[in-house]
């Protein structure tokens, strides 16, 4: 069931005051989902990404053509939004998808009951001359700022990626509710990215983000997302040194590595074990 806007933000606000992180969570599956929202999850996104992330691909699958971003968010909605039951749970919006009629689309996507909205697939992480062309031929990030807009308009609770204070600025002035301050892939696991920034780079780049976001409306709540903030002690090491970042959004490090882990170590548990000392077959 849909969570209003508002009842959404008092809920963060309160977490953020009694300086407890918020936590959102990526899902890629309906037991994802319901577990995140066992452990307390704050919000819980679910876009195309998370579909091919727990197929075991790579996260950048959902920025290449194998499939209709805004489609699959659609289908992983009947699998998710009826498992939970009092978390918000947030739409990955293609916004510069040019075959759908946005408005329309936002609207739809509160009807079957999502609370909000993020940008993704999103041209932020992608750069040099492709970016450039994209830009160029308008289907570039400013798409993706109007959406976030137009979400506002509908009372949407707006979570959109940014990815230096430029983004930041655009998104704030466009109404959203909260920045994710995005640092790049996580770096973990079988299919972890094999290029980030250190932990002291990322640190600065968010906070040069919330800066600038706050530049626009002080009480824009900032969180960051990505690159070395994978496991919870990295994650607590670096919010120790964020003062006014808020919390963390995690989808690989919430879902891929801990099921990475789990099932790897519960077939080693098994493998492991010994069957009883039998007879050999034909020794009588």
């Amino acid at each position: 069931m849909a969570i209003q806007r508002t009842e959404i933000l008092r809920r963060l606000y309160a977490q953020r005051d009694a300086g407890r992180p918020i936590v959102g969570c990526g899902a890629g599956t309906g037991i994802s989902a319901k577990m995140a929202e066992a452990g307390g999850s704050d919000l819980i996104i679910i876009y195309n990404s998370g579909r091919y992330r727990m197929a075991g691909r790579g996260s950048l699958a959902g920025l290449l053509s194998y499939g209709d971003a805004n489609a699959i968010v659609v289908e992983m909605a009947a699998e998710v939004l009826p498992v939970v039951k009092d978390t918000p749970v947030l739409a990955g919006v293609n916004g510069t998808d040019p075959f759908r009629l946005m408005p329309v689309f936002l609207r739809q996507l509160k009807e079957i009951g999502f609370s909000g909205v993020q940008n993704f697939p999103t041209v932020g992480l992608i750069d040099g001359a492709f970016r450039a062309n994209l830009e160029g031929t308008g289907m570039g990030y400013a798409l993706e700022v109007e959406m976030i807009r137009q979400a506002r308009e509908l009372d949407l609770f707006t979570s959109p990626y940014v990815f230096d204070a430029d983004d930041a600025v655009a998104m704030a002035r466009a109404g959203a509710d909260q920045l994710v301050a995005h640092v790049g892939l996580t770096t973990a696991g079988s299919i972890g990215a094999s290029v980030a920034l250190t932990l002291d780079e990322a640190i600065d780049r968010v906070m040069t983000i919330a800066e600038a976001g706050r530049s626009v409306r002080s009480d824009i709540l900032v969180i960051c997302h990505g690159g070395p903030f994978d496991e919870p002690e990295n994650v607590g090491v670096a919010l120790g040194r964020m003062p006014g970042i808020a919390g963390f959004f995690g989808a690989s490090s919430i879902e891929r590595l801990p099921t990475e882990r789990a099932i790897r170590g519960q077939v080693e548990a098994f493998k492991e074990l010994r069957l009883a000392v039998s007879e050999p077959v034909g020794a009588r």
